[in-house]
């Protein structure tokens, strides 16, 4: 690590022998930060909260959700739209009085790591620095407190990085292996210092990764740089699934197919070769002429059920009987998400999963 990527003071996660398991691996709990942002979403905040209510109402059943609302109205919102979705918001759902500016918990949520001690699972979370992807948009500092509300709600260990870091620009098998981008983990908007050996120490120490594959770009339209979740997912270990673009003319074209390039050369942190299957890229999505960085990729993993988004053309299906096919264990639950992804995020985007304390 560089000057410029302060040492980290004291143990570290990995030293002290955590991980960061797989999204796959049972869950406590889901958390999530309500959606509230009119800059966000000026005209469909409604339908966002709609949709929150549906990804709520999928998952309670299956494990505990937490969520951050701020104050008594936005709880009210929130439990309007949870039961609109057909669901008892008093069931297996708890809210939080911590406030926030934005609903993108992957980004700035803990990133939960455990460890096995004397045959329990233990559970620690890591909190890295957020910025809104590099101070593209000002008012971060009540999303980026957002960890240390968790802790002290949890009462679990917190380790602290002064590195800025997003859950959505990493992905890993729970094994040692970690995707992630250049365009985003490199970014020097980011911070100073920020080469590949520097990185890859951070995820070393804080997340217990033994090997990083390295991918280019993101698609058009994400404004984090480049986030990995977009791109390339893990369903199993050695098994990915991969976002293809099939038309030449799409400026998405390139950089999907240099990602898939560098996936077909890279092994995982167990010298295996990836699976890699061909997951379509969605129909172009724009509002107010911009695009939205929609992804069949963006899906969240909980407890037995797939929360996958999906835009209203041709690839849900086919997206759909993919996930389907690939995680036989879980029910792929497909949820409209055209409102979320105008805010340029989606399932994925808004979740952060609390690991099991035993497995």
């Amino acid at each position: 690590m560089t000057d410029s990527l302060p040492s980290e003071r004291g143990a570290t996660p990995a030293a002290l022998g955590y991980h960061w398991p797989a999204e796959w691996e049972r869950h406590r709990a889901t958390w999530l930060s309500w959606p509230h942002n009119p800059e966000t979403w000026p005209t469909v905040l409604e339908a966002v909260e709609a949709a929150f209510g549906r990804f709520v109402a999928v998952l309670a059943p299956h494990e505990a959700v937490e969520i951050g609302v701020g104050d008594d109205a936005r709880e009210e919102r929130a439990r309007r739209a949870i039961r609109a979705a057909g669901h008892d918001p008093d069931r297996n759902v708890r809210f939080h009085r911590y406030p926030t500016t934005d609903a993108w918990c992957r980004d700035h949520g803990p990133i939960f790591v455990v460890r096995d001690a004397e045959g329990r699972r233990e559970v620690a979370l890591v909190d890295f620095r957020f910025d809104n992807w590099g101070r593209k948009y000002p008012g971060w500092e009540l999303d980026d407190a957002v960890p240390r509300h968790v802790e002290k709600i949890l009462g679990l260990p917190r380790f602290a990085s002064s590195v800025v870091l997003e859950g959505g620009g990493i992905e890993g098998d729970g094994l040692g292996t970690v995707i992630t981008t250049e365009s985003c983990l490199l970014n020097p908007n980011r911070g100073p210092g920020r080469t590949r050996e520097a990185m890859e120490r951070v995820l070393a120490d804080f997340l217990g990764a033994k090997h990083v594959v390295w991918l280019h770009d993101g698609i058009e339209g994400d404004d984090t740089d480049g986030h990995v979740d977009d791109l390339v997912r893990f369903v199993a270990p050695g098994v990915v699934v991969a976002v293809a673009c099939d038309d030449p003319s799409d400026p998405n074209h390139a950089p999907l197919a240099e990602n898939r390039r560098r996936l077909a050369q890279a092994r995982d942190a167990r010298g295996r070769p990836l699976e890699i299957v061909d997951l379509p890229m969605p129909p172009r999505i724009e509002q107010d002429g911009l695009r939205s960085p929609a992804s069949h990729a963006n899906f969240y993993l909980g407890n037995g059920v797939a929360l996958l988004p999906v835009f209203g053309g041709a690839s849900d299906a086919r997206a759909t009987a993919i996930l389907r096919e690939l995680l036989p264990r879980h029910e792929v639950v497909p949820i409209r998400c055209n409102e979320v992804v105008s805010g340029f995020g989606a399932i994925h985007c808004v979740t952060q999963q609390e690991p099991a304390p035993s497995p």
